[in-house]
Order: C-alpha cells, then structure tokens, then sequence
C-alpha cells in the first residue's frame, strides 16, 4: 500500500480535484445569493447567476447606445495591450541588464546595486510622479508597469546567469570563445527559458499595477471600467469582470507554459 505522499491523481483526476474547490465557490455562492436576495430582492452585493449573464450581454454583446462600440471588447483589447507592451519591453530590458550583470563582474559593480535600490521602491508609491512626469496617457501606464516587475525579473535572471557553472565559461574560453561567444552560446540559451519563468510570475502584479492604473486616469481598459461601475455597486458588471481578467491571465500563463515546455524540454526535466 502506497503511503498517502506517494500517491499522484491521474489525469482524469487531477482535473477533477483542480476543479473542486471551483465548484465549492460557486455553490457558496449561490447559497449566499439566494439567502441575501430572500431578505432584500434589491440587493446588490451578491447578484443571481441569471443578474450575470444580463450584465455580460449586455457588455459584451450589445453595443454600447452612447457610442457604437462593444464595451467589454474595447476593454479588453485595450488593457491587453498596455499589458504587452509593457511586460515585453520589461522583458527585453531584464534579459540584457540581467545578462550584463550576471556576466560581467564590472557591470555588475555599477548596476546591480541600482537594480536592487529600484526593486524596493513601491510603485503605486510613485504613481502621482508618473502622471505628472509622463502624463494622464498610455505612457504612464506602461511605465508602471515596466518600474513595478522590472527590477525584479533583472535580480532572478541576474541570479540565473551567476548559478551558471563555472566550468562552462573556463572550457569555453580554453577553447578560444570571446566574451560575446559565451554570452551568445552559453548565457543566452540558458536564460531564455528563465526568461518565460521569469514574465509567468511576473504577470500578477502586471495585471496589478495596469488595473491601478487604469482605475486612475483612463478612458477604457478592463480596470477602468471596474472602478468606473463600482460607484453604482454594480456587482453584476464588476464580478464578471474580475473573472475575465483573472481568465485572461490564466490563459496567458498557459500559453507561455506549454510553450517553453515545447521550445526547452531540457529546462522542464527532459518533457516537451
């Protein structure tokens, strides 16, 4: 008999179990729902599922009757786009600073104690100096974004680079390898798929800092529409939202997931 550490749920079973505690949530739910509406029929803080779904068409599948437009879709390209270009240029950024300094032990004197002061700034600490320095526009966002998981991303890579076996870089310059080489052929390789890790994690407090954002100084995007309703105590509009956005990023966790198991089978023991 297998000890109960031991034991691992098939797949079919592992499923079920992530499942659970879904289902569990949303009978809570419902019979939290039921119970509130039964005092209050007008209560807003805990709207019925069917309160949902008309909210949903009605922002998703209708258009909006002051402007034309698919409010929920505009929101979401929107907020989706804040959210790349500043975890990609976040990304960029930490892999060459992450490179340098992990590598090069003069750069590393110079930068990685700046790297390290900017890390423990607070950024929503600092966001009333990005609305007057870079304005109320798109800047400001990504800004936010790129200052708030930056310097985090260049400390693990940074990290990454010195856990690099010493008796990697000596072979290869025993083999007559420059120090563009072993960063090209040796650094490079074995960062990128850290590099994925790395923007996996970092995508919570991105979606964090654009919601603060956009809640502040924006005229759409899925976190200005959030605070924009929450003045009428529309659950019904703000829940759905909140689950959209937490849909997208599980979703986009996923995909970043399957592909570095797919591009770097030997980071993930060997399992593409």
């Amino acid at each position: 008999m297998k000890k109960f550490i031991n034991r691992r749920p098939a797949n079919a079973a592992r499923w079920a179990l992530g499942m659970l505690p879904f289902v569990l949530l949303l009978i809570i739910y419902m019979l939290a729902s039921d119970a509130r509406l039964a005092e209050n029929p007008n209560d807003k803080l805990l709207p019925a599922l069917d309160t949902f779904v008309q909210a949903i068409e009605r922002m998703a599948f209708e258009p909006s009757k002051r402007t034309g437009d698919y409010l929920m879709l505009n929101d979401t390209m929107a907020s989706l786009q804040r959210l790349a270009i500043g975890v990609g240029i976040s990304a960029l950024v930490a892999l060459m600073v992450g490179i340098g300094n992990g590598t090069i032990p003069l750069i590393r004197a110079t930068f990685s104690p700046l790297v390290t002061g900017l890390s423990l700034v607070p950024p929503m600490a600092i966001l009333p100096v990005l609305f007057i320095v870079f304005g109320l526009g798109e800047l400001a966002k990504v800004m936010l974004i790129i200052i708030g998981i930056t310097p985090f991303m260049i400390r693990d890579l940074q990290q990454r680079a010195l856990e690099i076996p010493a008796e990697q870089i000596i072979k290869m310059q025993t083999l007559g390898a420059n120090t563009w080489q072993i960063i090209t052929r040796l650094v490079w390789p074995q960062l990128m798929p850290r590099l994925i890790s790395v923007v996996r994690l970092s995508l919570g407090p991105a979606w964090l800092f654009l919601i603060a954002a956009e809640a502040i100084a924006a005229t759409d995007g899925l976190g200005y529409r959030i605070f924009l309703v929450r003045r009428y105590l529309a659950m019904d509009v703000i829940l759905p939202y909140v689950m959209w956005i937490t849909l997208l990023a599980f979703a986009i966790d996923f995909i970043l997931s399957r592909y570095s198991q797919w591009r770097y089978p030997w980071f993930h023991g060997g399992k593409s």
